[in-house]
């Protein structure tokens, strides 16, 4: 089984409940645990994995034979990115642009351009106690997260259970993140935005054809809360579960520390949030 846990903005806490969720799941199942947050993958963090190999990622680009190339300019008309330019006498090149499609490859009439590799992050495996782990670390100033993240996903194995850390928001690396998941985990908090980003993660799920249920963290009660229950209710989407605000979790997660192993009340409501994904799942199929 795969289970993503994403969320419409940053900074609700997705990446506490997914590392606390792969934690105590461990303890009776295989555990395989994916940072797809490939930006600001934070997941070893609390993890803590031993890392044991590294293994540059790239994208094909494209380069042009000038002596071949008649600068007819197709290569360009067909990049949906506009990586290419193609003026008299010059083709140029914006690598960052490029999604190394090979669609300029395949179409240029002269047989002009070839493939060439470019770095564009790196992928990191290894193991944190029972729990296999893979990162991906986008290069700074890369744009193209996608590649990086179905990297990661290529080793995804026939482990009992896979948990996805996806990027936060609702845009293509989310979707390169969610896509083959069994089922969805959204982390909210009670305010406005949260609510808001819910509702475009929600669609997303949507779109994708994807079960999912609701966590709400830093729960106080209040009008922001009944919001999120409200909205939940009318979409029938489950709150599995709601997480109180906790300055011990607020000051473990400071230093780095999940909470299912310093506090014994806290792996309970993570092994109970466990049981509900998998009964809501059934249930979905």
């Amino acid at each position: 089984m795969i289970i993503a846990v994403a969320s419409g903005k940053g900074g609700t806490g997705k990446t506490t409940v997914a590392t606390n969720l792969a934690l105590v799941l461990a303890q009776k199942i295989k555990v395989q645990f994916l940072d797809c947050d490939v930006e600001e993958p934070n997941a070893h963090l609390f993890l803590k994995p031993e890392l044991k190999s590294a293994e540059p990622v790239s994208i094909p680009v494209p380069q042009v034979d000038r002596e071949r190339c008649n600068y007819c300019g197709l290569c360009a008309e067909v990049c949906a990115f506009n990586a290419l330019m193609v003026g008299k006498e010059t083709v140029l090149i914006f690598e960052q642009l490029c999604h190394g499609c090979g669609g300029c490859a395949y179409f240029c009439p002269e047989k002009a351009i070839k493939e060439t590799s470019r770095p564009i992050g790196l992928l990191e495996r290894g193991a944190a106690r029972e729990i296999s782990f893979v990162h991906g670390k986008l290069n700074p100033g890369e744009a193209l997260a996608p590649p990086l993240i179905k990297a990661v996903k290529q080793t995804i194995a026939s482990f009992d259970l896979t948990i996805i850390d996806a990027p936060p928001g609702g845009s293509c690396p989310v979707v390169e993140a969610l896509q083959g998941s069994d089922y969805c985990l959204l982390v909210t908090e009670p305010t406005p935005f949260g609510l808001n980003d819910l509702a475009i993660a929600v669609e997303l799920l949507k779109k994708l054809h994807l079960p999912g249920g609701v966590v709400i963290n830093r729960s106080l009660g209040g009008r922001g809360e009944e919001s999120i229950v409200s909205y939940c209710r009318n979409e029938r989407i489950p709150i599995l579960l709601k997480m109180p605000w906790d300055r011990e979790l607020a000051s473990l997660y400071a230093r780095g520390e999940p909470a299912a192993a310093h506090l014994p009340a806290w792996g309970e409501l993570f092994a109970g949030l466990g049981r509900q994904i998998l009964e809501d799942e059934r249930r979905a199929r």
